[in-house]
């Protein structure tokens, strides 16, 4: 039996962002509703998060993403700064998406309220942050049944009955 631990506000940024996703070797596997132009230290300097998973892929690390909904344009603006994106990193829009997961190695999860945002998961200031919590885990049993979530949407399982194929930009993959 793994470890699990109730995490809040600012250890989510340090113990998922900071220590465990640079430290993937394998896959990084990202849901979030929301997704924002989020920055994270590195080194001495602030560096968009993407340069993160831009790191990885270098080190052939595979990225999934899944997201609700098109982040805005200082997002796009960094994605595009990347060109290692093509080709390296996997994505789906699902508008009913609304779970928070990180997976890495399919060692250990992060679960819980925040989203890939500044003032979810992000560097701000205990005055700026919001108020989330989750776990991280590396219990194989936990750490299967969110797999388990994240590949189901991953794969389409729910989109032939979905009743929100109107606002889904992927669906015609999984038809």
């Amino acid at each position: 039996m793994g470890k699990t631990e109730f995490i809040t506000d600012k250890e989510i940024y340090e113990k998922v962002i900071l220590e465990r996703i640079p430290s993937a070797k394998k896959f990084v596997w990202i849901a979030t509703s929301d997704i924002k132009d989020l920055h994270v230290k590195k080194g001495r300097s602030m560096v968009p998060f993407l340069e993160l998973l831009s790191d990885l892929i270098d080190k052939n690390v595979l990225i999934r993403l899944i997201h609700a909904k098109e982040p805005g344009p200082n997002f796009r603006k960094d994605f595009d700064r990347y060109p290692n994106f093509i080709g390296g990193l996997e994505r789906i829009l699902c508008p009913r998406v609304h779970f928070k997961s990180v997976i890495i190695d399919g060692t250990f999860i992060y679960t819980g309220s925040a989203n890939l945002t500044g003032a979810g998961m992000g560097a701000k200031s205990s005055n700026k942050r919001n108020f989330e919590s989750g776990i991280i885990s590396d219990d194989k049993i936990l750490v299967n049944q969110v797999m388990n979530q994240f590949d189901s949407i991953w794969i389409g399982s729910f989109c032939k009955d979905c009743k929100r194929k109107d606002f889904c930009a992927d669906y015609e993959i999984f038809k």
